[in-house]
């Protein structure tokens, strides 16, 4: 349910190209706390989220009842372009730091198209990224094992810092880990141990901090 808690100020429009930015300021603000559910897979689509600060996690959730993450998004990103089309939602988002979002009905995308037709590419481009990170990740879960698929998740979300290590700036549990590169949590853990003990990672403020380039296989 919307809140009115108060959600730490970020001008995550700023980050948008200017015809998106226009498209969102247009929305209805709306202001939500961690836990609640954005986007429920399987209902009807046809909104876009813009979210203008906290951050929110996409997945879905498989037969077993097992969780799958697609990713994790922060002020300046938005969903829902996926299902434009009115069509069903293809994933679940739910709010994972206290959020302040935007919300664009399917109506008010499509007088702003008719005002501005280049908006329709801008939008367009989202979706073809989208489909190619999908693509990507397909792939990887198709010829990476565990480690392989850790390792690219540890070195994608690591920044470079001045001292020659990597710091991941985000926290992300063992269990969001296992959720993104779908395998158990357990298996995580294990292969994180491991790294530690190789001297490859360290825990630095809750946060994972690579100390030297991760071996391609483990």
């Amino acid at each position: 349910m919307p809140t009115t808690n108060n959600v730490q100020q970020e001008d995550g429009l700023a980050r948008l190209r200017p015809s998106l930015r226009a498209l969102a300021e247009r929305g209805v603000e709306r202001r939500y706390r961690r836990g609640t559910i954005l986007i429920q897979e399987g209902e009807a689509g046809g909104s876009l989220y813009f979210v203008v600060s906290g951050r929110v996690r996409a997945y879905t959730v498989g037969p077993n009842g097992h969780e799958f993450t697609f990713g994790f998004y922060g002020a300046g990103e938005y969903m829902g372009e996926l299902s434009l089309d009115g069509g069903a939602r293809s994933a679940s988002v739910v709010v994972e730091d206290a959020a302040l979002c935007r919300i664009v009905t399917q109506q008010t995308i499509k007088l702003a198209i008719a005002a501005d037709p280049e908006l329709a590419f801008d939008l367009l481009a989202k979706v073809i990224q989208r489909c190619r990170d999908l693509s990507i990740r397909a792939r990887d879960l198709a010829l990476d094992n565990a480690y392989g698929r850790l390792a690219q998740l540890l070195r994608a979300e690591a920044v470079p810092q001045p001292d020659g290590t990597a710091w991941m700036p985000d926290v992300l549990t063992q269990e969001q880990m296992a959720q993104q590169i779908g395998c158990s949590r357990p298996m995580v853990t294990r292969l994180l141990g491991d790294l530690v003990k190789g001297g490859y990672l360290r825990r630095d403020q809750k946060r994972w901090r690579l100390l030297k380039a991760l071996p391609p296989e483990w």
